[in-house]
């Protein structure tokens, strides 16, 4: 049976399509939920898995049979064991319920019924009527009926008809994109090129299908990326609520590190308002015993003035002529005032504490964006040794035999790290115990490989060295020397690519040893080492690169 197609090309292209569009929000209520992933259509013997997603499911296993894993394809959360899928009995019954309703929408009536209008079973394009199972029998029997015309029921049968000639419309012109009848093709259309409406369907319908994958394609491309923007929205909400609770940490211990000061400051006033306070009481006890002492020659003096006993008065001791002997009291100052070198050893401790609790905050933070390193032999100096899992270097004191191709070191005992960074923030630590020599940090890909390195900036090399086992320089141009209070054993190197910043800590104190600000880094970095030779064994410990501890 030919298909036959409206007089307008596109209209109601789509209701001629073998299976029902995809759903959408304007199918109604239930749509999405009954919505499989991975088809985009109602759902056929729907399954569900253990992370509560449903498919269908010859849509789950062809995706599970074409991949080398278990994954739910919506969430991605992986399965260990092909999980045993159980047609979701009541999902599929609403969803049974739901396509039969959507698929009875739109349903032509019998024209011939009088009463209760039946559903159409077909329609004839000769009578141009719509006939129910019943009705349609004449068509099956009469042998003149049975000439007719008949396709699937629809509501707007003249739309199938030329208006010019009162034919069914057979035929596609291609020149003119329009349908037309056998007799349209004995006149306007005699030359143009025609052919029967079921291969230009054909044709259509592989276009539609075509156009319909790539949609499809695209609804899932965007239903992922909004599932990755949700997953990413989550992260970073996480990674906002763990950084609040550091920094709420952080400015408790800040808090408590000033209260504990002002605690100390006062109480070391207090005591010294306390000593004061004894000292007055013990000079105020020796003045009232001196006023004792004065009042009792005070009054003896006074009893001799008025005496009137010559000879006695004459006899009397001569120290009573003369003042007698006292203490020179100081002058009495209000001095409440705490010392400059109090203050200033008070603060200096809370600086200190304030500079502490800062490094292990962002320690903390920089070692959340750890990678795992790994040497590149083809970059190593024939001098070094590299150990076979790629974390280990050191001097060998004797060149090796290697091929000198462009990316190998062959001057400098260098070596750089495998994977290189255009963007970012990564970091790394090595362990530098026993050694009395080194270089870390960070080179540009484009440094120097042939003859000897300027170890600068402008040169594309971001590091600090150790020389002589305790001189410790910041190779930033003209070198700056670094004073650090204990000798690191494990340093930490830190990049953040945008930023345009390289700093070096002391893992094991936790606090910052230098960092190279304000850089405009273009080309792509790569860990830089150079464990420097052995010293007759003076150094010969190896520069390790070592996993990270998290310290949450």
């Amino acid at each position: 049976m030919a298909e036959f197609l409206p007089t307008s090309p596109r209209q109601n292209w789509r209701q001629r399509m073998d299976k029902p569009p995809a759903l959408s929000s304007s199918t109604g209520p239930l749509a999405e939920e009954l919505q499989c992933f991975i088809c985009l259509d109602v759902f056929t013997d729907p399954v569900s898995t253990s992370c509560g997603h449903n498919f269908c499911k010859s849509c789950l296993n062809q995706c599970w049979n074409s991949s080398l894993e278990c994954k739910c394809p919506y969430c991605k959360e992986t399965f260990s064991k092909r999980p045993n899928l159980k047609t979701n009995t009541a999902l599929r019954e609403v969803a049974q319920i739901f396509e039969k309703k959507l698929s009875l929408r739109n349903f032509v009536l019998c024209d011939i019924c009088n009463d209760v209008k039946l559903k159409a079973l077909k329609s004839c394009l000769v009578c141009q009527t719509s006939y129910c199972e019943t009705h349609l029998e004449p068509h099956q029997r009469v042998l003149s009926l049975k000439k007719h015309k008949l396709m699937d029921p629809v509501g707007n049968i003249k739309d199938y008809i030329c208006q010019k000639h009162e034919r069914p419309l057979e035929l596609f012109c291609r020149d003119d994109q329009t349908y037309v009848c056998v007799f349209c093709t004995d006149g306007d259309h005699k030359t143009h090129n025609t052919v029967p409406l079921e291969v230009e369907s054909k044709n259509m319908k592989a276009q539609l299908a075509k156009t319909q994958k790539d949609m499809q394609q695209m609804m899932q491309d965007r239903i992922r990326k909004i599932l990755d923007i949700k997953h990413t929205a989550e992260l970073r909400k996480k990674s906002t609520e763990r950084k609040k609770a550091a920094s709420f940490e952080l400015f408790s211990d800040l808090m408590r590190s000033i209260e504990r000061c002002q605690a100390e400051l006062l109480e070391m006033m207090e005591e010294k308002q306390k000593a004061a306070e004894t000292h007055d009481e013990e000079l105020i006890q020796e003045l009232q015993q001196e006023l004792t002492e004065l009042k009792m020659r005070n009054t003896e003096l006074d009893r001799l003035l008025h005496t009137e006993d010559h000879l006695q008065l004459l006899q009397i001791d001569p120290s009573l002529y003369s003042p007698p002997h006292t203490r020179s009291w100081p002058e009495i100052s209000l001095n409440t005032d705490v010392s400059v070198e109090t203050l200033r050893r008070a603060l200096t401790q809370l600086q200190e504490t304030l500079d502490e609790k800062l490094s292990q905050t962002v320690m903390k933070w920089m070692q959340h964006h750890a990678v795992d390193v790994t040497l590149d032999p083809d970059t190593a100096h024939p001098y070094l040794i590299l150990s076979d899992d790629g974390k280990q270097v050191r001097h060998g004191d004797i060149k090796q035999k290697l091929p000198n191709n462009p990316e190998r070191f062959d001057y400098s005992a260098s070596v750089l790290g495998k994977e290189g960074f255009s963007s970012g923030r990564y970091y790394f630590e090595v362990q530098v115990k026993g050694k009395t020599g080194w270089t870390l940090g960070v080179a540009r890909e484009s440094i120097n490989r042939k003859g000897p390195i300027a170890m600068r900036p402008q040169c594309g090399c971001w590091a600090i060295w150790l020389r002589n086992g305790n001189e410790y320089w910041a190779c930033a141009g003209p070198l700056v020397s670094l004073s650090l209070r204990v000798k690191p054993q494990k340093v930490g190197v830190f990049v953040d690519y945008e930023e345009g910043l390289v700093s070096f800590y002391d893992v094991e104190s936790r606090s910052h040893i230098y960092s190279f600000t304000g850089q405009s880094f273009t080309d792509v970095l790569y860990p830089y080492f150079c464990p420097f030779p052995n010293d007759k064994d003076k150094n010969s410990a190896p520069l390790i690169i070592s996993p990270v501890n998290y310290n949450e």
